[in-house]
C-alpha cells in the first residue's frame, strides 16, 4: 500500500537512522558521520557509514544503501510495507489501515506468538508425571532449577498430537503449526503429527527476544540425539546462535563459542554468561558477523578431537574476517567445558580462559602436528607452509615472533625462517597489490551505476542530474530555480521520479530528505541514489545549480531533436523501399 507522506515523515522522525542501525552495528563517530563494520558482508575495516543529518546509510564495500526503511528491509529481510510496520511498532506508531492478511511481518508476528505459546506448553509439560525421565536427566546433568527457568527448558511429551491439540485449542491453525515446523505431514497418509516427541526442549530465542525455534534432546536411544526446528520463515540456523539473547547483555568483554546446548547452559550456570552455541550447523560467516556486533574477542572451546580441531581451523578465518580477535581454549582432563566445570569448577576454568592461546599460536602448533620434523623433507615442507601462514599475520611484530617460533620448532635459524617469511609476505603483497590495482582501475573507468538495470544512456546529462539532486537535498529552496525541469526532462528515469516526488513535497511544505524516497524507488535504485549522495560535496552556488539545469535541458532537447531526425530518416527509407518519392 501507499503510506501517506505525513505518516512517513513521522515514522522517519521517530526512528533516527543512527539509533536503528546502532541496534545492529557498533558505530563510531568520525566527523559528522558514523562508521562500523557492514552487517551485510564480512569485512575487517569499517566501510559502512551512517549520515544522521541526511538520514541515510551506505557501505563503500558492498554498495548497499538507503534510508532507515531500506536498512530494515535488508537486515530483517522484509518487504517495504513490512519494514514500515516494523519501524512503526518500534516507535509506538499506529499504521494506517491496510490488508494485514497480506503482511509478511504480520505473519512473522503470528508465528513468533505460536512459538512462544509452544515454549510455555513445553515448560508446563516438564512438571507433569510424564516428564519424570526428563527431570531425572536435568538432575543428572547438574542443572539447577534457576537454570531451567532462565533458559525456559521444557518437555515434549511422547505423543503424536499433544502439542498440535493444545495449540489449535488456542486458535492457531494446523497450517501455521506446519509452517513454523512444530508439526510434520505424513507423506503417505497426509496426516499431521508433532515434530518433537519425548525430548527435553531448549527454546531458541533471537536477540530481540522472539522465540524462533527449538532444539530437542531425546530421552531414549532414538536418533538423532539432538533435533532442531527446520528452516522456517522465522528461523534461520545460519543467522542465529543459541543464548545470544542473554549474551548481548553480558558484562564480560568476550564471547565463548561452544559446540552444543549443554556446554552453553553449564557455562551460564557457572557464571560465564557470555557463552553461545551454533544450532546444529557449522559456524557460518553470518554467525561471525553477528558475533562482531557484540564483542571484539571470541574464545573457541570446540572439542579436542579431530572434528573439533577441523571446526576450529574453519572458524578462525571467518571470525578474523570481521575484525574479531580469536583465542582457542585448550582443555586437559575433560573433553568439553561442561565436563571440565563439573570436575574442576569455575575458578579453574577462569584460569583456563586466561591461558587460552591466540589463533596464531594455535594454528602454528596445529601445523607442526602434521609433520615429522626429524625428516628433512617434511621439515622443508613445514617451513614453507609455516612461512605462508605467518606471512598472513597483520603486523611485523607478529611475523617476527612467530617466525622465530617456527624456526625453533623446525630446528632452523631465525634468520633463515625470516627470509622465507619475507618472501611469502612479498608474494602476498604483490598479489594483493595487483588485485587492488585492478579494482581501482575498474572504479576509475566506471561511471555507470553498478546495477545493469540502471544504465546511463546519456552520461553528460546523468552527471548533471546527480549533482542537481545532491544540491536540492542540501538546499531545497533551489527548487525555485528549477521550474523549467519536468520529470520527463531527466535522462535517468529514477532521477526524474525522485525530482518530481521531492518537488511535490517541497510545494506541500513537507520534509525533503533521501529517506522519504524509500517507497518510490526500488532497493537497487535507493542504494544507487545513496552512493551518489556519498560523493564529495560540490560547491553549492546558484551558478553551479543553473549549469546543471541548463545541461539537463540541453541534452533533453538534443535527444528529442535526434529522435525526430531518426524518425524522419526511417520514414524516408520506408518510402524509398516502396518506390515512393522518385528515384
Amino acid at each position: 500500500m501507499a503510506f501517506s507522506p505525513v505518516f512517513l515523515d513521522e515514522l522517519n522522525n521517530r526512528n533516527p537512522i543512527e539509533d536503528v542501525v546502532g541496534q545492529y552495528v557498533a558505530l563510531t563517530r568520525k566527523g559528522s558521520n558514523l562508521f562500523g563494520l557492514c552487517p551485510f558482508h564480512g569485512e575487517k575495516t569499517a566501510s559502512f557509514s551512517v549520515a544522521p543529518e541526511k538520514g541515510i546509510f551506505y557501505c563503500f564495500g558492498c554498495h548497499k544503501g538507503g534510508g532507515v526503511v531500506n536498512f530494515i528491509m535488508e537486515i530483517e529481510n522484509l518487504s517495504y510495507p513490512d519494514a514500515v510496520r516494523f519501524l512503526a511498532k518500534r516507535a509506538g506508531l499506529e499504521v494506517p489501515e491496510d490488508d494485514t492478511n497480506q503482511s509478511q511481518y504480520k505473519k512473522k508476528e503470528r508465528l513468533w506468538a505460536l512459538n512462544k505459546e509452544a515454549a510455555r506448553f513445553f515448560n508446563d509439560q516438564l512438571k507433569t508425571p510424564a516428564a519424570a525421565e526428563a527431570r531425572a536427566y536435568i538432575s543428572q546433568r547438574g542443572m539447577t532449577k534457576a537454570t531451567v527457568t532462565h533458559f525456559g527448558l521444557g518437555f515434549a511429551p511422547d505423543s503424536w498430537s499433544a502439542l498440535m491439540d493444545a495449540m489449535t485449542a488456542k486458535g492457531f491453525s494446523k497450517e501455521e503449526l506446519l509452517e513454523v515446523g512444530l508439526v510434520r505431514k505424513n507423506q503417505n497418509k497426509g496426516t499431521l503429527y508433532d515434530y518433537f516427541r519425548n525430548r527435553l526442549m531448549f527454546p531458541i530465542i533471537d536477540v530481540r527476544g522472539n522465540v524462533i525455534g527449538f532444539g530437542g534432546r531425546v530421552m531414549d536411544a532414538s536418533e538423532p540425539k539432538y533435533l532442531n526446528s527446520p528452516e522456517t520463515t522465522v528461523f534461520n540456523k545460519r543467522r542465529n546462535l543459541f543464548a545470544m539473547n542473554f549474551v548481548k547483555k553480558s558484562k564480560l568483554d568476550f564471547i565463548i563459542l561452544t559446540e552444543g546446548y549443554m556446554d552453553t547452559v553449564t557455562l551460564h550456570q557457572y557464571g560465564f554468561d557470555c557463552a553461545v552455541a551454533s544450532l546444529g550447523t557449522s559456524l557460518t560467516q553470518e554467525h561471525a558477523d553477528l558475533l562482531s556486533k557484540y564483542t571484539n574477542e571470541v574464545v573457541l572451546t570446540y572439542d579436542g578431537d579431530a572434528a573439533g580441531q577441523n571446526a576450529t581451523q574453519r572458524a578462525i578465518p571467518m571470525l578474523e574476517k570481521t575484525g574479531l580477535r580469536v583465542k582457542v581454549l585448550r582443555m586437559q582432563g575433560a573433553k568439553d567445558p561442561d565436563e571440565f566445570l563439573k570436575k574442576y569448577g569455575a575458578d579453574r576454568f577462569r584460569l583456563l580462559l586466561e591461558g587460552s592461546v591466540n589463533q596464531a599460536e594455535y594454528r602454528l602448533a596445529s601445523l607442526q602436528m602434521k609433520f615429522d620434523l626429524s625428516n628433512d623433507e617434511q621439515k622443508v615442507e613445514f617451513a614453507k607452509q609455516a612461512a605462508d601462514l605467518i606471512s598472513s599475520f597483520t603486523t611485523a611484530v607478529e611475523r617476527e615472533i612467530y617466525g622465530a617460533r617456527a624456526a625453533e620448532m623446525a630446528g632452523l635459524s631465525a634468520e633463515v625462517m625470516k627470509i622465507e617469511v619475507n618472501k611469502a609476505y612479498k608474494r602476498r603483497l604483490a598479489i594483493s597489490k595487483k588485485a587492488q590495482e585492478k579494482k581501482d582501475l575498474e572504479i576509475s573507468q566506471q561511471r555507470q551505476p553498478r546495477s545493469r538495470q540502471l544504465r546511463y544512456d546519456n552520461i553528460r546529462s546523468a552527471m548533471a542530474e546527480e549533482n542537481l539532486l545532491r544540491m536540492l537535498l542540501r538546499q531545497p529552496e533551489l527548487f525555485d530555480r528549477a521550474k523549467t525541469l519536468e520529470r520527463e526532462t531527466f535522462s535517468v528515469p529514477m532521477f526524474g521520479r525522485a525530482f518530481d516526488a521531492l518537488r511535490r513535497r517541497w510545494e506541500d511544505d513537507l520534509s525533503v530528505t533521501p529517506s522519504v524516497l524509500s517507497e518510490l524507488l526500488t532497493p537497487e535504485e535507493m542504494a544507487h541514489l545513496t552512493s551518489v549522495l556519498q560523493k564529495p560535496d560540490i560547491p553549492l552556488t546558484d551558478e553551479a545549480f543553473d549549469d546543471c539545469v541548463r545541461i539537463i535541458s540541453e541534452e533533453y532537447r538534443r535527444a528529442n531533436i535526434s529522435g525526430t531526425d531518426d524518425l524522419k530518416k526511417m520514414q524516408e527509407n520506408l518510402r524509398r523501399k516502396k518506390g515512393y518519392g522518385g528515384k
